[in-house]
């Protein structure tokens, strides 16, 4: 099977990329309420345009292993985690304190198989970054994840659990350096509050600014500490158009890219923040958007694509298989193939939109302004900063048959243990590492995949959701084996003459290689490889 994409025109783009797509054939299923504006079936959609236009042939197509408990637990509080496993439609009434306390409920609604809908989108991020640390690929992509505003103990804005924080301490097993880049309309603001006190992952973030969700992402957040300078945000207007976020974006990120020099980027490519979103306020073109994957691509560096935001389900659709087709290095015709959801495309039937007409608010002075900040903050960071190396828990490993294994001896994942805090809407935000090891997160509300309802952005009979659809055929054992309790022994160890340093966990990863009539389980031990993969009948 080929696995790389054909050769853009020239240049640093003209290279093969060898990309792995990860997606649950469940994920359309769930379902967060009538009404709401997050439809995780514009996952389906987007893979049923993947298929139509001969996308799929041209990657490793992997169905994501759920993500297990202590997976999500190291980012993620305990309590936290055992509530969203535990909470139901039917039992939420009888938890009324909890929702409360972890603010679940309107934005974020319980629904059928929500921790399951948590497992299955985190799996996909953190199988992506295992396939990087490993080689196996030179692009990743899950347009499941990217759901940025979830915080280590609160849901926010759509979003649970924050798969991207979640994928980033994967990548930093491996890699010194990890940029994350934000391109939604609203402000990454878990992710960054993640990583706020730390040199080892930069943040940058574009978004509305102002009177607007989640209300973070002043130009003058900078970070703390061993971070200060190494968070950016890039506060926008209504209105911006294509030719003015790339003024901004590639003169910001190839300066990022000279001075930092990361060895992993995780972009998130949020679609609220096209032209004629349901909920944006931004004028962007598919092609506008996808300049900003194209771009990151150029540099030839390990690459995650994550979804995010984005509610226009049809334009979401349109957005990710295009934006494909660009990680692959296939330009896509703009005629829409024949597919079981074309009649959602019409009337023109086509790959891209027209941007409208309305007031880029967005002056060339205030862009100037931002920009000439932006490149001043740059020029205070040391080029690449150093990380000491030392001996830190294994890497996940991948079974025989799938590519090398990445070495077991390499840096400490030493983020910064300065304490301090930032104010968000007049609030004190507390950003603390807990234990050594354990950072603040956040989440996004991108990401979570829905079913068709009455308030969708095309017209048909209404949906009902559909419990038995959300059952997982996989489970993971939850119980300890020999092997996790020695690596957990091994982290104590580190943690315990590494004290002022700050470890992530070693842990297992598995996801399953969808390969014609057949699923290939591919799952990966902290200590030891497994067997050959096994075959199970789909």
């Amino acid at each position: 099977m080929d696995v790389g994409g054909n050769s853009l025109a020239s240049g640093a783009d003209g290279k093969k990329r060898k990309v792995s797509y990860f997606y649950d054939p469940e994920v359309g299923n769930y379902y967060y309420g009538q009404g709401h504006p997050m439809k995780p079936h514009r996952m389906r959609m987007t893979h049923a345009l993947l298929a139509h236009y001969g996308l799929l042939q041209h990657m490793h197509v992997l169905k994501p292993n759920p993500a297990r408990d202590k997976d999500l637990c190291r980012f993620h509080a305990d309590d936290y985690i055992a509530f969203l496993r535990s909470v139901t439609p039917e039992t939420q009434q009888d938890q009324l304190r909890q929702l409360k306390r972890f603010n679940v409920g309107e934005d974020c609604p319980v629904f059928d198989g929500l921790y399951s809908f948590c497992q299955t989108y985190a799996g996909g991020s953190v199988g992506g970054a295992v396939k990087l640390n490993h080689g196996h690929c030179d692009i990743a992509v899950n347009w499941a994840g990217g759901l940025h505003h979830a915080k280590k103990c609160e849901a926010s804005g759509f979003c649970y659990v924050n798969d991207i924080v979640l994928a980033i301490l994967e990548l930093l097993k491996v890699h010194e350096r990890v940029l994350y880049v934000d391109i939604d309309i609203h402000h990454g603001d878990g992710v960054e509050e993640a990583f706020y006190t730390t040199d080892r992952v930069m943040t940058v973030s574009f978004h509305k600014f102002g009177d607007y969700f989640p209300g973070t992402g002043d130009v003058r957040d900078i970070g703390y500490g061993s971070g200060k300078y190494y968070s950016l945000n890039v506060p926008l207007d209504d209105g911006i158009d294509d030719e003015s976020y790339q003024s901004l974006f590639k003169p910001i990120m190839g300066k990022v890219m000279e001075v930092f020099k990361p060895g992993a980027v995780v972009l998130q490519c949020g679609a609220d923040s096209l032209s004629g979103d349901r909920l944006g306020c931004f004028n962007l073109s598919i092609k506008g958007h996808a300049e900003c994957v194209k771009y990151m691509r150029s540099f030839n560096v390990p690459l995650l694509l994550l979804g995010g935001g984005g509610y226009t389900i049809r334009n979401v659709a349109r957005c990710w298989c295009y934006e494909t087709g660009v990680a692959l290095g296939i330009e896509l015709e703009d005629k829409m193939p024949q597919h079981e959801y074309y009649e959602y495309f019409g009337p023109d039937y086509t790959l891209h939109v027209a941007p409208s007409n309305m007031e880029n608010k967005n002056s060339r002075q205030i862009l100037e302004d931002i920009r000439s900040k932006l490149l001043d903050n740059l020029s205070k960071l040391q080029h690449a900063p150093s990380v000491q190396f030392q001996e830190r828990p294994p890497d996940t490993e991948l079974p025989e048959g799938f590519g090398s294994t990445v070495r077991t001896q390499h840096l400490m994942c030493g983020l910064s243990t300065h304490h301090g805090f930032k104010s968000y809407c007049g609030q004190d935000l507390v950003i603390k590492l807990e234990e050594g090891i354990r950072f603040l997160a956040d989440e996004d509300l991108e990401d979570a995949d829905s079913r068709w309802d009455a308030d969708s952005d095309t017209n048909g009979e209404e949906r009902k959701p559909n419990p038995s659809r959300v059952r997982r055929e996989h489970v993971e054992p939850e119980g300890k084996g020999t092997d996790d309790m020695k690596t957990e022994e091994h982290l104590r160890e580190v943690e315990s003459t590494f004290a002022e340093s700050t470890s992530l966990k070693g842990g297992n990863s598995s996801s399953t290689l969808i390969d014609g009539g057949q699923i290939k389980v591919e799952q990966g031990n902290s200590n030891k490889l497994f067997d050959q993969p096994t075959d199970i009948i789909s």
